[in-house]
C-alpha cells in the first residue's frame, strides 16, 4: 500500500525531473538562437580543383570558380522567381559574352528571397521564399558554367528593425525607428549583432550554391531627415572606421569558409578620399574583400565632373576617369602595404565596376553601354557588371 509520504516523494522526484528537462530545453533553445553563427561547412576537393562544400546534414554543393574576366548582369529576386520571365535572362547569357549573374539574396525589404537551411534565420522569420527553386536555378546556371553571385543589402533592413528595434537607426527627437525618404528603415552600421547576422546570411546562401556573396548598402544613410537622426552604437564615431571595422570583422568570420566576397560602394568613392559622409573609403575596404565594385553610373555624377559637362553625354569619360582614379589609388596604396599571406591586398584586379544600362538622366543605347565597357578595359581592368533595375538589358551592347 502506497503511503502519503511515499506518494509525495514520488511526486517530488517527478517535479524535479520536469524542471531539469525544462532547464535543458531552455539551454538548447538559447544556444540554437544565438546571434553568433556556427553553421558547419565541410571542404572537399575534386580532381579538377573545383571547391566543393556541404552542410553536414545536406547535399553536396558545387561552386563555379571566379572567371578571370567577370561579365555580369543583375537579376532581381522577383525576376528570378518567375521562370517565364527569367528565361529571357538565361537566353541572353547563352547568346552573349555574359558569364556571370548576380541575384538578390536580401534586398531593401530585408527578407531573404529563398528558403535556406539556417534554423536561426527560420526562427527569425527572415525567409520569404520568393525563389522557390533556388538550388535548381543555380544549377541551371552552373550547367552553363555561369558564375552566380548573390547580393545582400546589409544595413538597409526593415525586417531587422521590426524584430530588433534596439539595433535600428533612431529619430533623435522621439527615439522611434528612423526612416529615409523612401520610408525604409536602417540598422546601425556599428551593431556587431547585425554583423553576425550578415555573416550568417552569407554562409546560408553559399550553402545553397551561390559562388560569391556581394555586400551592398554597407554604409550610413544619405537621405531622409538627416537633422533628426541618432545611432545607438556608432553615435559620435568616425563613420569610415565603423565601416572598416565591419569589413574587418566580416572577413575574420568568413575567412575559413572559402566564400568569395565583394562590396558595392558609391561611384564617388572611386574619386573622393574622405568617405563622402557615408563611411566608404576605397583603401579601407579593399583589403577585406576579394572584389570591390564602385557604382560608377554616369547619371549619378555631377555636371562637369572632371570637366566633362553633362555626364550622360560622355559615359566613356565618366567611367574612364572615375575608375582610373580608383586604379591609381590602389597602386599608390601598394607601396604602403602590399601583401597579406602572400596575397596583394590592394590588387587592382579587385576592381569590378557597376556600369549603367538604364535610362536615367538620359537615354542609354547600345553605344553608350559599350562605351562604358570599353572605358573599363582602357583603364586596365577586365571585369564589369551591368545594372538595370528592370532587368531589360541592351542586347546590342554585348558581344556574342
Amino acid at each position: 500500500m502506497t503511503t502519503k509520504k511515499t506518494y509525495s516523494h514520488k511526486v517530488g522526484i517527478v517535479v524535479v525531473i520536469f524542471i531539469l528537462i525544462i532547464f535543458l530545453v531552455t539551454i538548447i533553445f538559447d544556444n540554437s538562437s544565438s546571434e553568433s553563427f556556427s553553421t558547419p561547412i565541410f571542404e572537399l576537393s575534386t580532381d579538377d580543383g573545383v571547391i566543393v562544400r556541404t552542410l553536414d546534414d545536406g547535399p553536396v554543393v558545387n561552386h563555379v570558380e571566379t572567371p578571370e574576366s567577370v561579365k555580369a548582369i543583375y537579376m532581381t529576386s522577383w525576376v528570378a522567381s518567375t521562370p517565364s520571365i527569367r528565361q529571357g535572362i538565361i537566353d541572353l547569357i547563352k547568346e552573349t559574352e555574359i558569364n556571370s549573374v548576380i541575384i538578390d539574396i536580401k534586398d531593401d525589404t530585408g527578407m531573404i528571397s529563398f528558403k535556406g537551411n539556417d534554423p536561426v534565420l527560420e526562427e527569425m522569420g527572415s525567409y520569404e521564399n520568393r525563389i522557390r527553386d533556388i538550388r535548381e536555378l543555380i544549377q541551371i546556371f552552373h550547367d552553363m558554367d555561369v558564375y552566380v553571385m548573390g547580393r545582400v543589402a546589409v544595413f538597409q533592413d526593415p525586417h531587422l528593425t521590426s524584430i530588433w528595434p534596439e539595433e535600428a537607426v533612431k529619430f533623435a527627437s522621439t527615439g522611434g525607428v528612423w526612416t529615409d525618404r523612401k520610408g525604409l528603415s536602417w540598422v546601425d552600421a556599428g551593431s556587431q549583432r547585425v554583423w553576425d547576422y550578415a555573416a550568417r546570411v552569407a554562409i546560408d546562401a553559399y550553402n545553397q550554391g551561390f559562388d560569391e556573396i556581394n555586400f551592398d548598402y554597407v554604409r550610413f544613410p544619405t537621405d531622409g531627415k538627416m537633422s533628426d537622426i541618432a545611432f545607438p552604437y556608432s553615435e559620435g564615431k568616425d563613420k569610415n572606421l565603423v565601416i572598416e571595422e565591419f569589413f574587418t570583422y566580416l572577413d575574420s568570420k568568413l575567412e575559413d569558409t572559402g566564400i568569395v566576397t565583394s562590396a558595392d560602394v558609391f561611384g564617388m568613392v572611386a574619386v573622393a578620399n574622405d568617405g563622402i559622409g557615408i563611411g566608404q573609403v576605397l583603401e579601407m575596404i579593399t583589403p577585406h574583400v576579394d572584389y570591390i565594385a564602385p557604382m560608377v553610373y554616369p547619371s549619378h555624377f555631377a555636371h562637369n565632373f572632371k570637366g566633362l559637362g553633362d555626364p550622360n553625354e560622355d559615359p566613356y569619360g565618366v567611367i574612364y576617369h572615375s575608375m582610373k582614379d580608383a586604379y591609381d589609388k590602389l597602386i599608390a596604396a601598394q607601396s604602403l602595404e602590399t601583401t597579406e599571406e602572400g596575397k596583394m591586398i590592394f590588387d587592382t584586379d579587385k576592381l569590378r565596376p557597376w556600369l549603367q544600362d538604364f535610362d536615367y538622366g538620359g537615354e542609354y543605347d547600345a553605344a553608350d553601354v559599350r562605351a562604358q565597357i570599353q572605358a573599363t578595359y582602357d583603364v586596365g581592368l577586365d571585369s564589369w557588371m551591368l545594372w538595370d533595375p528592370s532587368n531589360k538589358y541592351t542586347r546590342g551592347a554585348l558581344l556574342e
